[in-house]
Order: C-alpha cells, then structure tokens, then sequence
C-alpha cells in the first residue's frame, strides 16, 4: 500500500510545534493531559449508560436510539479500521525526531485517521440524538479527546480531524438510517425479553 503522504505532511510543522509545547508546559498539565487521552473513552461509555437510562423514561423510541449508540460507534471503529489499513500512514513520532509523552506505537500500528478521535465523535453524534445535553458534554470531551491525542505526541493534526469526521458521519448516517425504522422495530421489540431494556 502506499503511504497517504510519500513526504512529510502539510501540518508535520504544527505536529513538531504542538509536541515542543506539551515538553515544556508543567507536569501536572501534561499528567492530566496524558491520563485523559488513555483513559477518557469511559466518559464516553458512562455518558452511553446514562443517556440509556434517561432514554428509558421517553419511551421504547429513546431507548432503542440510546442502545444503539455502542453499535454505531463499533460501526465507525470498524470503518476507521478499514482507513487506516488502506492509508498505511506511519505514526508521526516514529518519523520526528521529538520527545513525546506517550510512547509510541511500534511500526504497523498505523495513525491515519484517529482511532480515538472517531471513536469519541461516533460517540459525541450519536448522543446528541438521544440527549442535547449529553451530546454538547461529549462533544465537548471529543474535541478534547482529539487535541489530547497529538498532544502526547501520536498523531498529526489530521488525523484526529480525519477521525472526527469518519466519526461524526457514520454516526449521524446510521443514526438517520435508524430512525427511518423506529416506528416498526420498537413496537417488535417492546413484545421480546429485550422490553425490559426499552421502558422502565
């Protein structure tokens, strides 16, 4: 396969700049900074489970929207997935010469688009149909996501903007095909076992 960028990419700069400002910003921003880009897609999956239980109280409609969002967001993972084996694009920190705080990936662990960036904007979409609210918070924790992701040094700039619309755009072309089906598949599913996940 051939590499998205046969030369350093456009925003290799800005990757370069960005990576120089986490070194020499103060530990406790760079500690926080690290530990949110490993460990906040559970924000995401808690943000999911209350989105569900609220949805419930709605009616079987919310709550099938609402347990839809985890399928969606494996569906944008899997099309993230097919990218990245098609572009082939070598993590940035493999390439630069910089320190970076996260270590990086071994080679084959490809950066384009953004894993986490999609998973977290699949997330942030596909919330807003359940709950305007939680939607604006996970939106607001995608962008944070995404810019966490070059911050530790893994990834351009594009590639978390990649992910941020592989994400948002299966999200929302799911969600649509979804509710186009709501009004037959709730009724069924409200007469299986699954009823007592619809409705409280």
């Amino acid at each position: 396969m051939t590499p998205v960028f046969l030369a350093a990419p456009p925003d290799g700069p800005a990757y370069t700049d960005v990576v120089h400002m986490a070194s020499q910003a103060p530990d406790w921003l760079d500690d926080a900074i690290a530990v949110w880009s490993a460990y906040g897609l559970l924000v995401f999956a808690v943000l999911m489970v209350l989105g569900w239980w609220r949805a419930r109280r709605t009616g079987s409609r919310a709550a099938l929207v609402a347990l839809a969002v985890p399928v969606i967001v494996v569906l944008s993972y899997a099309v993230d997935s097919v990218l990245k084996s098609i572009a082939h694009e070598n993590r940035p920190c493999q390439g630069a010469h910089v320190a970076t705080l996260e270590a990086c990936p071994a080679a084959g662990d490809w950066s384009f688009p953004s894993n986490h960036a999609t998973i977290a904007a699949a997330s942030a979409v596909a919330l807003f149909f359940v709950s305007r609210g939680l939607g604006l918070i996970a939106s607001a924790a995608a962008l944070m996501m995404a810019a966490s992701r070059v911050w530790v040094g893994v990834h351009y700039p594009h590639d978390v903007v990649a992910g941020l619309l592989v994400g948002a755009l299966v999200a929302a072309g799911a969600v649509a095909l979804l509710r186009r089906r709501l009004d037959t598949l709730a009724p069924r599913m409200e007469t299986t076992p699954l009823r007592r996940l619809l409705l409280r």
